[in-house]
């Protein structure tokens, strides 16, 4: 059995984040989201991976490689454009030949990973088996229909009015009998060849298309809420440790990770959250669900509930929360007078101010 990876996508609703970086590489407890994909289909023995890449291709290689450092042995597929989840598998059918696969997006996040749902396929062998979880708003994911007894009859993809609130977690399970599927389809109104409609051609020419509903937790981690979510959750199953300096001004409260080469200083800092390698904190609060990444410098600044990327500042800053900052990202109160805000903003960013 085989692993297909999707990695490819532009990200829109991450940006300005994803304007200098691949959306499925933004960290969650300072690890990129592709990561956990990857290392749950190696911990349910799919070792032969291919990847999906557009135009963050090299960013995508130079983080992965060869895939050894995941037990995996990875091929990179290139799309020239994101034209929908069955062009991936439609242009991967030389890397997937006539085996089994599982497709994985790359930014999607299921705590407990897919053994489970990847040993009951291989013993039972369907022609297609989905995940399906209840959503809020199914206007924006691939929705199924089922029936009294519980089977799917019927799917359609960000439909405007969904017959149901199931929506298809970005995990899916296919025999070779998907790849007729994928020819015989045609683009939908979005201008892509939808996974929705070829599993639906699978079961209007009486394919086996199964659904188990997912009861654990999943995120698809493509807007800036969902990735603080997802966070959140990952941080509650940080194992507490200490391979940084702390002082004995500052106090660590609960499940907080500090890595080596981090230093705290004059500060508190309640768990869970993470600190990364070489970052410093010093006379400031970190609060629950916090995630601060490597080479970062806070400094008498509180901030709460949010992800700060690799070699940021924060300084003198009151109250930072539910916020995702960039790489490189300097935030600091103005030095002049009046009193006024000043930004530096990239195209498609979001402010929200106190005043």
């Amino acid at each position: 059995m085989k692993a297909l990876v999707l990695a490819g996508g532009a990200g829109v609703r991450l940006r300005p984040i994803t304007h200098t970086s691949a959306k499925q590489l933004v960290p969650v407890a300072n690890k990129p989201v592709l990561f956990y994909g990857l290392e749950a289909i190696a911990d349910a023995g799919i070792t032969d991976v291919g990847i999906v890449v557009g135009a963050t291709c090299q960013e995508i290689r130079r983080a992965v490689g060869d895939g050894s450092a995941f037990g995996l042995d990875v091929t990179y597929i290139p799309q020239h454009a994101p034209l929908g989840l069955a062009h991936a598998v439609l242009i991967a059918r030389d890397f997937l030949g006539d085996d089994d696969f599982v497709m994985y997006l790359g930014d999607n996040f299921i705590i407990g990973g897919i053994t489970g749902f990847v040993g009951s396929f291989r013993r039972e062998r369907p022609d297609a088996q989905i995940l399906l979880t209840a959503v809020s708003d199914p206007t924006a994911f691939g929705v199924a229909e089922l029936d009294g007894s519980g089977r799917v009859i019927r799917l359609e993809e960000k439909p405007p009015r969904p017959k149901s609130d199931l929506a298809l977690v970005g995990v899916y399970l296919f025999t070779p009998a998907v790849h007729s599927a994928v020819r015989a389809i045609r683009p939908s109104r979005r201008g892509e060849l939808e996974i929705t409609d070829a599993l639906q051609w699978l079961m209007d020419n009486g394919r086996d298309v199964r659904s188990t509903v997912v009861s654990g937790y999943w995120k698809d981690t493509g807007n800036v809420a969902d990735m603080l979510e997802v966070n959140r959750a990952v941080l509650e199953t940080v194992e507490p440790s200490t391979h940084g300096s702390v002082d004995s001004d500052s106090e660590i409260i609960g499940r907080v990770s500090i890595a080596e080469g981090a230093r705290i200083r004059g500060s508190r800092i309640v768990g869970p959250a993470i600190i990364g390698r070489g970052t410093t904190v010093a006379d400031s609060y970190i609060g629950p669900s916090t995630s601060v990444a490597e080479d970062c410098h806070v400094h008498d600044s509180e901030i709460e509930f949010s992800i700060v990327l690799p070699g940021s500042s924060i300084r003198g800053v009151r109250r930072i929360e539910a916020s995702l900052i960039g790489r490189g990202v300097d935030v600091a109160p103005a030095s002049t007078t009046p009193r006024a805000h000043r930004f530096v903003l990239g195209d498609h960013s979001s402010a929200r101010i106190c005043s």
